[in-house]
């Protein structure tokens, strides 16, 4: 039996990820939790392993590769018994299929009456999605002479998001072939030539209500070892549409399924609304062009976009492609900065006192487990007591419902600066933890981030991120709010001013601190009090004592 290993979902908002490396080849046998395939995201290096033990069938990917959440990367040949008692994700979707098919057989889909004189006709590359213009021939099913059906994948391509079947929309003898498997394919090009009858001519499509419960048990019989919990949902996807099934093949069904259309959703351009390929394409782009509008008029926006010039005409000229990092960081920020109405409270915050307490400390910190303790790890433990005590700072807002999430734990990121980019690991519950035990973690997921070594659980979750830029320099600077949190606290580098004490002037040691904040929750006199409570308590080195 043959099982797709596909890319799980990865965490919130990622979509895709990169291939670093493919560990198995055609022919190798694999043990079940076998790391097979290692793959890049925005935030982190994942491993994937096997559901199953078996032979490898199938690669469809290569060490550089993107590819979307859900696709297959690899098929396994497994051996009888060698699967998870439950059904896995590509049985699941294997069962899906069979009742499709069956549904099709049951319900009598007809197929296309063709009538008249044969001519000969061309096949072009359909539209496949906003920004692909292009897409790599994987396999070609058919030749020269051979005599295929409406429907019939002739044809598989991948893109930089998935591995689609192209089907014929004709029936007829294949008569000329212009593209090969490992060649490019470009949208809107000949790729075959196809001698077929014209005038096609559909019948009307029947109910589905007689034939309901057969597709489900048909399929329960296929598919042993599935229970009736992991069986009928998907079955039931089929019959959104109260009293008939969307006339659509399989492979049309399945590619709807893959890119999250309901194809129940769409209407077909074909005789008698049959389904094409370019229908549910059509449908899912309609859809993110009514997101982004929706979006844009949420906001009050209408931006038109700016091409660039040529820069080459002024000069020499350099193109690198962004890293996950860096997209993944520009898309976010983007968001955060045309989403949020932001605003910036500055501070400058007396730690005279606290950096002599904090030196003494430190070199015992550092003997004990070879972390020093920073400024960072001081402000974490600050921070989560002024969440406590300014709640509408450790909150979320949510727009669709009008709602504002207060929560009751205590996460708190902090950016760090690594050679792939920017990137926020979390520390949980710094509330319940003391500054010695927050200083050894805030080392450890450091180092874990600049060695790639971070997990994705390590990077979601936070309530409030701090950006310490004072050991690179710089005297103040406008954090961006890193969403969905509502707010972010900027430290930059200390340094002397004279302050007038006593009747003099004596130097202290000044450390500026910038807090930008969501002014959708958030007062400009609730961000004073916050930011000066915290400025307080780096001024009262006992008053973070107590609260220790």
């Amino acid at each position: 039996m043959s099982v797709e290993i596909k890319l799980p979902e990865l965490g919130e908002n990622i979509e895709s990820a990169q291939v670093t490396s493919v560990l198995v080849k055609v022919g190798d046998r694999v043990e079940k939790e076998q790391v097979i395939v290692e793959i890049e995201t925005d935030k982190a290096v994942i491993e994937v392993p096997s559901e199953i033990e078996g032979i490898v069938e199938k690669v469809l990917i290569k060490d550089g590769d993107n590819v979307a959440i859900g696709a297959t990367l690899i098929i396994i040949d497994s051996s009888k018994g060698s699967e998870k008692e439950s059904t896995p994700p590509a049985a699941q979707e294997a069962t899906q299929d069979v009742a499709e098919a069956k549904a099709e057989e049951i319900v009598k889909i007809p197929e296309v009456k063709v009538s008249g004189e044969k001519q000969i006709l061309e096949l072009v590359i359909p539209d496949l999605g906003e920004g692909i213009d292009k897409a790599d021939i994987t396999q070609v099913f058919v030749k020269i002479g051979d005599e295929v059906k409406i429907d019939q994948a002739i044809l598989e391509m991948e893109t930089d998001k998935a591995t689609l079947e192209l089907p014929s929309e004709y029936s007829g003898t294949i008569v000329e072939l212009l593209i090969e498997a490992g060649g490019k394919a470009e949208v809107g090009k000949v790729y075959m030539k196809i001698e077929t009858s014209e005038n096609p001519v559909m019948d009307e499509v029947p109910t589905l209500e007689p034939v309901q419960k057969a597709v489900v048990e048909t399929a329960k019989q296929e598919t042993p070892g599935t229970s009736s919990a992991t069986s009928n949902p998907p079955k039931l996807a089929l019959y959104n549409m109260p009293g008939k099934i969307a006339p659509a093949a399989p492979t049309i069904r399945r590619f709807a399924r893959q890119i999250g259309v309901d194809i129940n959703e769409v209407n077909g351009s074909g005789p008698q609304g049959r389904i094409s390929m370019d229908d549910v394409k059509a449908f899912s782009k309609s859809l993110h062009k009514q997101y982004k509008e929706a979006s844009a008029s949420g906001l009050g926006l209408n931006i038109a976009k700016e091409n660039l010039p040529d820069f080459s005409k002024f000069g020499n000229t350099r193109i690198e492609e962004m890293s996950n990092v860096r997209r993944k960081t520009a898309e976010h920020l983007s968001y955060a900065w045309a989403t949020v109405p932001q605003v910036t409270q500055f501070d400058k915050a007396d730690i005279t006192g606290l950096e002599i307490t904090r030196k003494k400390f430190s070199k015992i910190a550092e003997k004990e487990s070879g972390n020093k303790l920073t400024i960072t790890a001081i402000l974490l433990k600050i921070v989560a007591l002024a969440l406590k005590k300014f709640p509408q700072f450790n909150a979320s807002i949510d727009m669709d419902n009008k709602q504002i999430i207060y929560k009751d734990y205590f996460n708190v990121g902090v950016a760090v600066d690594t050679e792939r980019g920017l990137i926020v690991p979390v520390l949980r519950n710094v509330d319940k933890k003391s500054i010695f035990e927050i200083s050894d973690e805030l080392g450890e997921i450091a180092l874990k981030a600049r060695n790639r070594k971070i997990g994705l659980d390590d990077l979601q979750g936070g309530n409030f991120t701090i950006s310490n830029l004072g050991g690179l320099g710089g005297t103040s600077f406008t954090p961006i709010v890193n969403t969905p949190e509502v707010a972010i606290l900027g430290v930059s580098r200390g340094s002397f001013e004279p302050r007038y004490e006593n009747g003099e002037f004596v130097p202290k040691l000044m450390l500026p601190l910038s807090l930008t904040y969501d002014h959708r929750i958030i007062d400009g006199a609730d961000a004073v009090r916050f930011i000066r409570w915290i400025s307080s308590a780096l001024e009262e080195p006992l008053m973070i004592a107590m609260n220790n």
